[in-house]
This record gives C-alpha cells, structure tokens and sequence, in this order.
C-alpha cells in the first residue's frame, strides 16, 4: 500500500481517536452537591415534565429522559416502531446494546447536551435551545386557555413523522416551527423550573449514578443469585425457564419494601460473569438466543431508569416466592439429563426446551402470577402499536382451566407428542418472509386442533366430566384466578377480577395457549424486527384469541356455541368462522344444567363469578368502601351510558374528582369500542359497530395513555355526569371539555398534572410510574 494513504489512514484514525476521547465524562459523586441536584432536582423535573412523552421505546426520536444514562445517549431520528420495514434494523436498547457515548454515537444517536470542551454552555444545547423556544413562543400565544389547539399547529398523529433536529439544524427548525420548543404540544414549563434547567446546563449538566445500595438490599441479592445459579443441571434449566418469563418484570423485594412504593427495583439479566463480580450482560435480540458463553449466569441488575406506568411490570421476590419456587420445581422428582441448545427452532418452542420439567409445574409457575404473565404482552414492546392490537377485542373477561384436574395428568406425554405441530412463527427470527411461512403455521395449527379436539372427545366421553371444575378457582386465595382486559385502540390494560358488565366475548386460557402467547408477543417478539415478523406474529395470534374463545365456548350448550360464534364473527368469511371448529369439533355437552329461558352465556357468566366469588378482587368496582357514596351513586349511571352516546367519548379519560370532604379521587372512565369481528387485519373501522359501544367506570387509574383529562369539583359532579350523558355530537363533546376538561393547552394543565401523579402514587405504590400523554385528544 502506498506510504501517503496509510499516513493518511493512520492520521485519520488517530484524528477518529481523538474525537471519540474528547467527549466528556459529566458525572459526578452522587455524594457531591452537583450530584445532588441531579438526583433531587432535576431528574424528578424531567420525570414531570419530559418522562411523559419520552420514556421507553416510543419516545420521540428514541428521546429517553427517564435515565441519565438516557440523557447523555441522546436522540436518534430512526424510528423504532415502524411496521414496514424489509430488514430487521439494529438493536438500540438502553442500557443493553452500548454503554458509552461513544457508542451510542456510532450507532446513529446524537447529544441533546453540548459535548465541546470549548463549547457555550448554553448555546451548543439542544435541550436548552428546545425548552427555550418554548418560552420564547408559548402556547398561549397561539391558543386561548383551553381551547382546541388550530389544526396545522401541531401533528398529533400517533404515527406522526418526528422531526428530530440536532444542533445544527435548530435554527432552521426554529424558524419553520416556532411552537415546538419543549415541552412539545403542552404548556412550557414555569420559569423556576426553566430557570433551574439553566443553571443545571450552564453548569455543565453533571449527572450521577444511583446511590451505593444498603446492606438488606446486596443481602437479597446475594440469596436470590444463589439460587438462581445453582450448578445442578436441573436448576440451570429452571434458571433459564424463570428468566425467559421474567426478564421483562420490575422485581422488588417484598421484605425490604413492605406495602409502600418500591424505593428499588431489579431486573433478572443474563451475564457472562458469576455472582460477587461486576455484571457484563449478555445482549441479544431475544432472551433465549445463543448466549455463546460457556455458562450463563441469571444476576439481579438494578433498575436505573425512572418507572413509567405503561411499562412497568411489577414483581415481588420474597422469602414466600423462594419457597414456592422450591416446591413447584424441586419437590416433585423429575430428571433432566442434558441442557437444552439455543437454535431459534428449539429455542422458541418451549414445549421442547423446557419438556424434562413437569407441564404441571410450568403452568402453575405462570397461572400463580397470571396478571403478569398477561400484562407482558400488554406492556411489553409489542404493546404499541393499533396493528398489533387490533387481534383482540376491546373489553374480555379471562378465566384458567383448573390445573388440578386429574385428566391433565397425561399432558406431559400429550404435549411431546404435538410439540411439532406448537412451533411458532419467531423460530424464523427477525427477517421472516412476509406470506411464504403462513401456510405452514395454519396447517400446524389446524392439525393441533384436530388433535386437541379428538382428545377432549374421548377424555369427556369417557370418566371426566365438562362441568365448572375445569375453571381454576385460585386455589380460594389467589385473585389471578379471573382478570379482565381493556384495549383502548393501540394500548391495553389487564386487571385482577371481572369488571365492568358482561363482555361480549370471553377467554378460557390453558397451559399451551399461556406458554405461546409469552413466546409469540413477549420472548419472541422483536419490536426492531420486519414486516414479515411483525405480521406473521399478529396473525398467529388470532389462532390463540379463538382457540380461547373455544376453550370458553365448550362450556356452553351445543346450539348455544354456534349461535354466538356466529355473533362474535359477524361479517367474516366462513373460512375464519369455521376455522377453530373445523379442526377441533366438540360433540359433547358440558354437565352443566343451564335453565330455560335464561340466556346461557349471561348464565354461565353468573355460576363462574358465584364460582370464584372468594377471589374476584373488587378494587376496580365502584361498589367498594373506598368510594364516597355520592361518588358511587351519580358515576354508576354512566354504565347505562351505550350506543352512539358512549362512542363521542375518547377511548380512556380520566376524572379526577376535588372532594373536601372526603378527599380527591381519580376514576378512569374507559369506552369499549364494538366491533362486527376482529379478524381483519386492516380493517377494524369498517367493522366498527358504534351503536353497541358501552361505558366502564373504575376507580384508580386503568390505563397508561389517557386521551382525555376532567377536573370536576364534587359538588359539580352531578352536571357533569348528566352532561356526559346527553352527548350526541361532537360539539357536546367540545362543551363538556371547555366546561370541565384539561385540554393541552389549559393553563393549569401541568398542576392538574402533578396532583394526578400525586394521587396515583398515594393509591397505587408498587404499581405507580409516570402516565404517557402522547394519546392526548385535540378536541
């Protein structure tokens, strides 16, 4: 090689070097005083007023605010939901897929904070530059106090394209967009709070760790790591099935943490190191690809991000926990003989790689904590996003088939046998063919069901009886026996008991179905993964939605079944009507004496919640000590609300109601949209049915993204609700919210928003973190 052209390499990547080693390091000890501000000032600010649009995966331009670790990264223009994509883009987790600015900076992210040593404080910041503009041009200059903001001023698109200006772009960002300054679409922060930034930034913007954990939390660390890297062959594949199924949960410490708010929380990780060194996490796309360690070990890492509501997971260990695990993996005798390997076939079927554990002991682990195993998918990366929710419909109850039955004993040998037929699209990863491996995944499908069907034929033929003791009843104490199922459009919530009224639908959930929806929407679902993926695993999921519909279906009368099969797939071919009975025919009747005259559904609705009284949770009923009667008796009227009333309504608001004497509350009032089906995928508003929407109020906070907000003083909660009511336009609508709503551009809208966090914290402690006003209506 020429002599001049490597000189010339060897400058540049001595000139590479040197631009790599010249950004600054701003963190400081905790101890110090700027370490201080940081953690007691300024990154609680940030919580309450950038967190609630940017935190997690969907915040604008991979904006991260919720971690110092998220400030210094930076932003990234490259949109991370993006449901067209032909190739899996690279993996930009934090905290996960680099761990230096540098890196990040590779990788396309650039710095909201100067990073030149010479550089104007101030004038060199993105962050300061975006909330200044907000102060030099504020709301109230283009819009009158609450009032609906002009058409054009903003994009308020879920799907909106960011706009995502580094430094030196601003001013030509500036110029064209005047009213975007931080915080975007919302009233700017007040000046103490501005003034408070400033100085932070002309300060250099010093960030700090987390303080040193105390002496209780290393000792919790160091039981639970113990036990979970025991050098057995049987607790290393038990290790590796707890971490698959909790990889995503926000884990805290029962004993430490008590009933309060959870000062501290965890998250199991795979690392390449053993327990009592530094952690060096292993990152994959999945939590169970290929390691390519020797040996894997499952450590407790402490959670560095401040925790926003839609997704946190929360999950206690406790010395109850460790028992239990003890006892559902350890006290029945069972071999393994080999562990498993990590190819993406085997990998992805759990059926095959967990098969030497007990299926017994595999369902009781997730059905015991059911709620979170819902929720993962809820919460999880798949959450966002209409397309990926539309599989399900917007109100559902959830029941469990009863792991006690003695006829499940031979599930073990029924489930090798049909392991083959449960493969499951994300064994094709992250680059799937769009349509060539739908036919394959059908077919399997269907031939499980056959099976499935001729089993439940000759089981319930023989000495089992179909009756109400196939649904778990949580062993009289465990209120995951029953949960219900809000979707609001591209979000969703789970909650414990049956609440609101009677849905349209229904899910009878076994153990197969619960161990696929985990591995089809939780550990194997890549949200950074393409069209093909993102579409395969949708479509799957509509064999799991009417599988469980089945499930629930088989406990009805014959006629009964096919009547309201019919109703729930209104409109759709018959090809999807037939499709589960097609394959998996029942030709039995349940043993269950249904009366005469009585709708059977409404019936068997009534027997389970009889059935399971003892655990049904109440928290989300209105009927409960907790809400003042006047509350009670005005808000149960909106449960009347239904048709075309009900549909004016936003898909979740909450109302937060200022009562003196007896303290303020927040209920969240959520619209079900109908439906004809759901089994389109790109066609869910031409199969809305508006005239069969219905309202459910709860007290508490149901939902992360509200689209709504209402202030209403108690002695005015009587109008609002005969206001609410007597909606039949859109300009009723736009009454009640100049009436009583906290539009973006309300001049308190950011004191509103402080006492709701407040009271959502006092209500819920260990569920609690910061709400996402992206969905926030413009109307």
């Amino acid at each position: 090689m020429n002599k001049y052209v490597m000189a010339f390499i060897a400058c540049l990547l001595t000139a590479c070097g040197a631009e790599q080693q010249s950004v600054p390091s701003r963190y400081v000890a905790v101890e110090s005083d700027s370490g201080q501000l940081y953690r007691q000032q300024i990154q609680p600010l940030l919580d309450k007023r950038c967190v609630v649009c940017h935190g997690c995966y969907d915040a604008p331009c991979q904006l991260n605010l919720a971690s110092a670790q998220g400030i210094d990264r930076g932003a990234n223009p490259q949109a991370i939901y993006n449901g067209k994509r032909l190739t899996a883009d690279p993996l930009t987790r934090l905290f996960e897929d680099a761990h230096t600015v540098n890196e990040w900076r590779t990788k396309g992210f650039f710095p909201i904070l100067t990073e030149k040593h010479d550089a104007q404080l101030l004038q060199d910041s993105l962050m300061f530059k975006m909330l200044e503009l907000k102060q030099r041009n504020p709301l109230e200059n283009a819009v009158k106090h609450n009032e609906i903001i002009p058409d054009g001023l903003f994009e308020f698109a879920l799907n909106a394209t960011d706009s995502c200006p580094d430094v030196g772009q601003f001013q030509k960002y500036a110029g064209s967009k005047p009213y975007w300054g931080m915080p975007y679409g919302l009233p700017g922060i007040a000046s103490a709070d501005f003034e408070l930034l400033q100085r932070w930034l002309e300060a250099g913007a010093p960030l700090a760790e987390l303080p040193v954990l105390d002496a209780g939390y290393r000792d919790q660390i160091r039981i639970w790591e113990n036990f979970l890297n025991g050098d057995s062959i049987k607790q290393r594949l038990v290790s590796r099935y707890i971490y698959e199924h909790l990889f995503q949960g926000h884990v805290y410490f029962g004993e430490l943490e008590g009933s309060n708010a959870a000062k501290t929380y965890f998250k199991i990780v795979r690392s390449s190191t053993e327990p009592g060194q530094p952690i060096n996490i292993i990152s994959t796309r999945r939590p169970y690809d290929d390691p390519q360690v020797d040996r894997v070990y499952y450590r407790l890492q402490r959670v560095q991000y401040s925790i926003a509501a839609k997704s946190h997971l929360p999950y206690v260990l406790n010395n109850k926990r460790l028992q239990r695990f003890e006892a559902l993996f350890f006290a029945t005798p069972y071999e393994v003989e080999e562990l498993p390997e990590y190819t993406p076939e085997l990998a992805s079927n759990p059926f095959k790689t967990f098969a030497a554990i007990p299926a017994h002991a595999r369902y009781r682990f997730m059905l015991e904590h059911s709620q979170f195993t819902i929720d993962g998918f809820i919460k999880g990366a798949v959450c966002r996003g209409q397309v990926a929710l539309n599989v399900i419909n917007d109100h559902f109850w959830v029941f469990f088939v009863n792991p006690d039955q003695e006829a499940l004993a031979e599930m073990d040998d029924f489930l090798s046998a049909q392991s083959d037929q449960l493969n499951i699209p994300p064994e094709r990863e992250s680059n799937a063919g769009v349509l060539n491996y739908w036919t394959e995944y059908s077919t399997l499908q269907a031939a499980y069901l056959k099976e499935k069907g001729e089993a439940l034929n000759k089981l319930f033929k023989g000495d089992a009886n179909l009756d109400l003791d196939w649904v778990w009843q949580g062993d009289g104490h465990n209120q995951n026996a029953a949960l219900t199922v809000f979707r609001h459009f591209d979000s969703a919530t789970v909650v414990e008991g049956l609440v609101g009224q009677p849905p349209k639908t229904a899910w009878l959930i076994d153990y197969p179905i619960l161990e696929r929806i985990h591995y089809l929407l939780v550990a194997g679902f890549d949200v950074y993964g393409n069209v093909g993926h993102q579409l395969s695993t949708r479509l799957y999921m509509d064999f799991l939605r009417m599988e469980s519909e089945f499930n629930f279906l088989a406990l009805l009368p014959g006629e009964t079944r096919t009547a309201l099969r019919e109703h729930w797939y209104r409109g759709a071919s018959d090809s999807v009507k037939n499709y589960v009975y097609g394959h998996a025919y029942l030709d039995v009747e349940p043993e269950i004496t249904y009366p005469k005259g009585q709708p059977a559904k409404e019936f068997l609705f009534q027997q389970l919640q009889q059935k399971l009284s003892k655990v049904l949770s109440k928290r989300y009923r209105l009927e409960q000590p907790a809400v003042p009667e006047q509350h009670r008796q005005l808000l149960r009227s909106l449960h009347d609300i239904q048709g075309e009333t009900a549909s004016v309504l936003p898909e979740m608001g909450l109302l937060m109601v200022l009562d003196k004497n007896h303290g303020d509350r927040v209920y969240t009032v959520v619209r079900n949209s109908a439906h004809s089906h759901i089994a389109s995928l790109l066609q869910e508003q031409s199969n809305r049915m508006p005239e069969e929407d219905y309202i459910t109020v709860m007290p508490g906070f149901v939902g992360a993204y509200p689209t709504a907000l209402w202030q209403v003083e108690a002695a005015s909660l009587g109008d609002f609700v005969s206001r609410l009511g007597k909606l039949n336009s859109e300009y009723d609508y736009r009454e009640l919210m100049h009436r009583y709503g906290i539009r973006r551009s309300h001049s308190g809208f950011w004191q509103h928003s402080d006492r709701l966090h407040e009271i959502f914290q006092q209500s819920t402690p260990i569920g609690y973190g910061m709400l996402d006003y992206n969905r926030l209506e413009n109307r």
